[in-house]
C-alpha cells in the first residue's frame, strides 16, 4: 500500500496511518502534555544541539562491527564478554540504521507505524537476534543502567526488540549496550580520547507497550490537552514565566 507522506501533526480525522517513531512514546511517557502540544498541535520543544562526538563513535563502531560482519566472526569484546553470537548481515540493515527510516512495523490496532533506528543486530547460534545499542560516556563511575536517567534506554531496547518481533523476526529478550568510555586519566589531550569498551546485557519487556500505544491514541484523539508531568522542567518553566 503506498501511504502518502507522513506529517507531523496528527489529524484525528485521517484514515492514513501515523508515524509515530521510538522517540514520541518516550515523550509521551515524559509528559503527556507535551506529547500532545507536539504531536497533535505542532508546538514541538525547543531544539537541543546534536552530540556529534557521540555520532562519531556510533559510525565508528558500526564500521569496526561491519568488518566482522562480513567475515562472520565475532568482535574481541563479545568473547571477552562471552556472548553466543557474530554480528547479523540482513540486506536492510542500512535501512534499519537510517535515522530518517529505521525499522517500520503497522500496528492494525491503532494504526500507526511504529519506528526506530537501530545501531546493531547481533545473531546467536540458535538463529535469535539480539538487539545491539551503542552509548558513549565519559566516567570515572561503574557504568549502570539503574538510575532513573537510564530508564529510557531501557524503554528504548524494548520497543526496538518488539518492532521486530511484531515483524516475524525470532528476537531473543536479552539485548546488549555497547559503552564507550573515554578516560580522563591521560597526563595530556594530544589530540585523542581513548575509550574503554564495555558490554551490558539487558533482559527487555514488552508488555507495556501495546496497552501504551492504545492510551496514545486516545490522548491524539482527545480535543483536552492532558495534564503535564510534575517532573517535566519544559512545563515548569512554561509555568512559571505566565507569572510574569
Amino acid at each position: 500500500m503506498n501511504y502518502p507522506k507522513f506529517v507531523n501533526k496528527y489529524d484525528p480525522k485521517s484514515k492514513w496511518p501515523y508515524k509515530l517513531s521510538r522517540s514520541k512514546i518516550d515523550l509521551f511517557l515524559e509528559c503527556p502534555k507535551c506529547f500532545y502540544l507536539d504531536r497533535r498541535l505542532g508546538i514541538s520543544r525547543p531544539s537541543l544541539p546534536g552530540f556529534t562526538l557521540n555520532v562519531a563513535v556510533d559510525v565508528l563502531l558500526k564500521k569496526e562491527f561491519d568488518l566482522l560482519r562480513r567475515q562472520g566472526v565475532a568482535h574481541d569484546l563479545m568473547k571477552k564478554y562471552k556472548i553466543d553470537a557474530v554480528p547479523y548481515s540482513h540486506p536492510e540493515l542500512e535501512i534499519w540504521r537510517n535515522n530518517f527510516k529505521g525499522k517500520e512495523y503497522h500496528h492494525e490496532g491503532t494504526n500507526f507505524i511504529i519506528s526506530g533506528a537501530i545501531d546493531d543486530i547481533w545473531i546467536n547460534s540458535k538463529e535469535e537476534l539480539h538487539i545491539v545499542d551503542y552509548k558513549s560516556t565519559s566516567t570515572n563511575d561503574e557504568i549502570s543502567l539503574e538510575d532513573k536517567y537510564k530508564q529510557a534506554l531501557k524503554r528504548q531496547m524494548e520497543i526496538y526488540q518488539w518492532i521486530f518481533i511484531k515483524s516475524g523476526f525470532k528476537v531473543n529478550d536479552t539485548g546488549y549496550f555497547v559503552y564507550a568510555n573515554a578516560g580522563k586519566g591521560r597526563d595530556k589531550f594530544d589530540g585523542k580520547l581513548e575509550f574503554e569498551l564495555s558490554i551490558i546485557a539487558y533482559k527487555g519487556k514488552q508488555d507495556w507497550i501495546e496497552p501504551t500505544l492504545f492510551e496514545i491514541k486516545k490522548v491524539l484523539n482527545s480535543n483536552e490537552v492532558p495534564k503535564y508531568s510534575p517532573d517535566c522542567e519544559y512545563c515548569a518553566y512554561r509555568n512559571a514565566s505566565r507569572k510574569y
